[in-house]
């Protein structure tokens, strides 16, 4: 474990040879130079997200206004304690982004984290406007703030807060490594289950604005998901003695913790009262996602039996699907979206 050095912010002697150029610790001049970078795909990424504009007003939101009104008490229950966990998220990513950035010396990934702090604070504006309209004033603030007496939901919220917290405090290679395995997690276990549950809702007719609200912020995680994948595959060739056998059952540790402590979750904001979604169909999901991330990183998978997707979870993926979202707001009409190629199918 080493102490890092914060990237200088106006740096004359900075290198601008690409060889040279490294994801951490290098010595980056922070010119944005759109024709020479080292992680060609970063390029690639950076359009990818442009393209991925939307604006959370423009979806209709009337029926979900009459349906929140009709849920059950456990289909309300779920979705407030999920929608406030989400929110949390979402900020606590927006904040903590830039801590990330002062320390990747590769300018390129620097405009990624940029569009991606920038698009999770779309998220969280997205996530008011659906409380402004479907809730009174007093209810969007008990969700808002769920968590401050809620200590299940604050348990959640620290797993990934205090991974965050420790690189904070202590800017070291290892605790950068901790926070952006921690940010793989919350894009791609704990944003993918949220995102699961309003799906499940959407297959039984309720809350459709929410859904594709939804939609819209999964297409951009995945996205989310994609860069932080890329930067620790990146990292694992350039500073392999921070991928030492110690630290890789670290590593995969948190992933297991992460699906664990989403597991639990279910069990406490969920429960079996949801139409078409069980408990067993949500904890088979999660695992299969678990191994899913590990593979991603070349980590060995946690849970024999769950390299699969799950037949009984098929929808999810049907609802998340990035080819089918896309409005032309010009228009107010659904169209066609072409993903990016750098987007595989295996997120």
């Amino acid at each position: 474990m080493s102490q890092l050095q914060r990237k200088a912010l106006f740096n004359e002697k900075g290198d601008i040879e690409l060889s040279k150029r490294r994801m951490i610790n290098g010595n980056t001049t922070n010119l944005n130079d759109f024709n020479n970078m080292k992680y060609s795909w970063a390029s690639d990424w950076y359009r990818h997200a442009m393209n991925n504009f939307w604006i959370p007003e423009e979806i209709n939101l009337t029926q979900d206004v009459k349906d929140y009104r009709n849920l059950s008490k456990e289909e309300k229950t779920a979705y407030d304690k999920i929608l406030s966990f989400l929110i949390f998220l979402d900020s606590i990513q927006t904040a903590n982004l830039p801590n990330v950035g002062e320390y990747i010396t590769a300018n390129e990934v620097n405009l990624c984290l940029t569009i991606q702090a920038y698009q999770e604070a779309i998220h969280s504006q997205s996530y008011g406007y659906i409380l402004d309209t479907i809730c009174s004033p007093e209810e969007r603030t008990d969700i808002l703030y769920q968590w401050k007496d809620d200590p299940t939901l604050l348990a959640r919220n620290k797993f990934i807060g205090d991974r965050y917290n420790e690189f904070y405090d202590d800017r070291s290679d290892f605790n950068l490594l901790k926070t952006i395995v921690a940010n793989y997690i919350l894009e791609g276990i704990y944003f993918y289950s949220g995102f699961m549950f309003f799906y499940a809702l959407g297959r039984i007719g309720k809350m459709p604005g929410t859904v594709q609200e939804i939609r819209y912020i999964n297409r951009d995680e995945n996205a989310h998901l994609w860069l932080f994948r890329s930067i620790l595959i990146e990292l694992k060739k350039e500073e392999p003695q921070l991928f030492n056998e110690e630290n890789e059952k670290i590593f995969r540790d948190m992933i297991k913790q992460g699906v664990e402590e989403e597991i639990k979750w279910a069990h406490y904001a969920i429960g079996n009262g949801i139409e078409g979604l069980s408990l067993s169909m949500i904890e088979d999901y999660l695992k299969y996602l678990g191994n899913l991330r590990c593979k991603g990183l070349g980590f060995e998978e946690i849970y024999e039996g769950y390299s699969k997707e799950p037949e009984s979870m098929k929808w999810v993926s049907e609802y998340s699907d990035p080819n089918a979202i896309k409005t032309d707001f010009f228009e107010a009409k659904v169209s066609a979206y072409s993903k990016s190629s750098i987007i595989e199918d295996d997120l």
